[in-house]
């Protein structure tokens, strides 16, 4: 899969262009930052960006050089979220489906990174500080290098493992859980090295762009009690989307909603 997502920017300008879009609606797409005219700084990132769940694309409609592999790699994945989501389910003393009841597993989108060479990686960031505007987040990265955690008030690396997959538990899973699972802030460092290579699978409410979704989500009330009361009140996908990318990077879009 990551052979597949370096063939498909490593292709020339020309073909690439035919791909090439800032409408965030669309159901594939090739850009570099996706906030480009929102955030104070670029990142140094191309994407292609590929909405594979709950209605996979045409086929024809997909980059040639990825396509076969991009729908292959995508099926395993959406399998593998729903045996996590029944997992955790489980741990939270849940019905084993009550996640993915909640269509936690249901959209899909697929995000191949491709991180060139930098050559003065101190003045950027291959990716800014954030978290993850989803319910999970599966990774594959190659043996580059260069993600890292936010994890007792400093920055820690997370080395590749190879044949490893990464799991981030994203915000509105932590809304749900009240807690009990929570996302990370996380950040992919510029390197002089490269390129880095990678895939991040999102299993969300929407694509990037805040839609129709009205639907309410807050904390699911069996992990509720006396003893475990509410942290988050309840929010739409849409307010909740619309706060995320407005906020800025470094912060956590789940504040404004705390009880």
């Amino acid at each position: 899969m990551l052979a597949g997502v370096r063939r498909f920017h490593e292709q020339d300008a020309e073909v690439k262009k035919e791909f090439y879009t800032r409408d965030l609606r669309k159901r594939v797409l090739f850009l570099s930052n996706f906030d480009l005219f929102q955030a104070p700084t670029a990142t140094w990132r191309d994407t292609l960006a590929l909405v594979m769940y709950p209605i996979l694309p045409e086929p024809e409609s997909l980059p040639t050089v990825c396509r076969d592999i991009a729908l292959a790699y995508s099926k395993q994945v959406q399998r593998l979220g729903i045996t996590l989501f029944e997992l955790l389910s489980v741990g939270l003393g849940l019905n084993p489906n009550h996640l993915k009841d909640m269509e936690c597993a249901e959209r899909l989108s697929f995000l191949g990174h491709y991180y060139p060479a930098c050559p003065e990686p101190e003045l950027t960031l291959g990716t800014s500080i954030h978290s993850d505007a989803d319910f999970m987040t599966i990774l594959l990265q190659d043996q580059l290098g260069g993600l890292q955690v936010f994890h007792e008030n400093q920055w820690v690396d997370v080395p590749p493992i190879p044949g490893a997959l990464i799991v981030n538990v994203g915000d509105f899973l932590q809304l749900l859980t009240n807690d009990k699972l929570k996302s990370v802030h996380h950040r992919v460092i510029a390197k002089q090295k490269g390129p880095r290579i990678s895939v991040a699978c999102f299993f969300r409410t929407e694509f990037f762009e805040p839609g129709d979704n009205l639907r309410s989500y807050g904390p699911i009330q069996e992990l509720l009690s006396e003893e475990n009361p509410p942290v988050y009140k309840e929010t739409t996908a849409n307010d909740y989307l619309k706060h995320y990318y407005s906020k800025g990077s470094g912060t956590s879009s789940l504040l404004h909603l705390k009880l």
